[in-house]
């Protein structure tokens, strides 16, 4: 096989692994803590990025690391809170509103100029927002959390871009955090508590593989295709997550709410394209 095309099933595969993740995690947090489950998702992680880069990590990665995983932390709490009070059909699609956000981020943090096809792509978004929160002036409360949430992976992407002089250690840095921010909000908020077995599986699923291993796939193989290309194939995430939920969860959606999705993921498609002609 090609080694471009294998690296874009491996992409791909990526998308279907996060994706999973959604009606996992709805699961697991009915009958669970969920920033408790939030730490032991990314204590998992952390142990296995330590191994795999404690000689790629260096003092001076600390605080940039500690900035990242504020917003990871923000990003994952927010989002996972949200399932409590959404679908993980909705939390798929409103999540991935983090690709619309991220150039008017960039634009606060590195200066980088808005283009029309930005504000095009946001504009879109905000009317799938309404009508996937079943066109209400005011957001279902689960729906409010996770747009807060795609706004705080925003920043984690530009900040990523931001602190990338740091090495690919503060890759762990950040997950690291993570886990130390959750686990001090679970121990003062929620109260630690043991997952039975269900819940620890989906700790380890989301720990192990949509967190540690998709980071060192995406290392591995994302520099062996275009950005574009990349970006379009972890763009089926939500897509996925839609199905994983329609099938697992027998979530549908109303018209009104596949309208939405459709034209979220436009917006993303608009901001995909825009990045593709700036390349070519």
């Amino acid at each position: 096989m090609e080694e471009k095309t294998r690296a874009s099933l491996i992409l791909l595969s990526l998308s279907v692994i996060w994706g999973s993740t959604f009606p996992i995690m709805k699961v697991a947090v009915a009958s669970f803590p969920p920033l408790t489950f939030i730490a032991l998702r990314f204590w998992t992680a952390s142990v296995i990025m330590f191994i795999s880069l404690r000689k790629k990590l260096k003092r001076h990665q600390v605080i940039p690391g500690l900035i990242l995983g504020i917003t990871l932390f923000l990003g994952h709490g927010f989002q996972i809170v949200g399932l409590k009070y959404t679908t993980a059909s909705n939390s798929a699609f409103i999540t991935s509103l983090y690709v619309v956000f991220t150039p008017f981020v960039a634009y606060l943090i590195l200066r980088k100029g808005i283009k029309a096809e930005d504000s095009i792509a946001l504009s879109l978004a905000i009317i799938g927002l309404y009508l996937i929160s079943n066109a209400r002036l005011s957001l279902n409360y689960g729906d409010l959390l996770t747009m807060i949430a795609a706004l705080s992976f925003a920043f984690q992407i530009v900040l990523v871009e931001y602190f990338s002089r740091y090495g690919i250690g503060i890759a762990f840095w950040q997950v690291f955090w993570n886990a130390m921010l959750s686990t001090s909000y679970a121990l003062i908020v929620e109260g630690l508590q043991m997952p039975k077995e269900s819940v620890l599986l989906a700790i380890l699923y989301t720990g192990i593989f949509a967190t540690a291993l998709a980071f060192f796939a995406q290392v591995k193989y994302q520099p062996k295709v275009e950005p574009y290309r990349a970006a379009i194939l972890y763009s089926a995430e939500p897509v996925f997550g839609h199905l994983f939920s329609l099938i697992t969860l027998g979530e549908v959606l109303s018209i009104k709410g596949y309208l939405g999705a459709l034209l979220i993921m436009s917006a993303i498609w608009i901001e995909l394209y825009k990045e593709k002609l700036n390349r070519d």
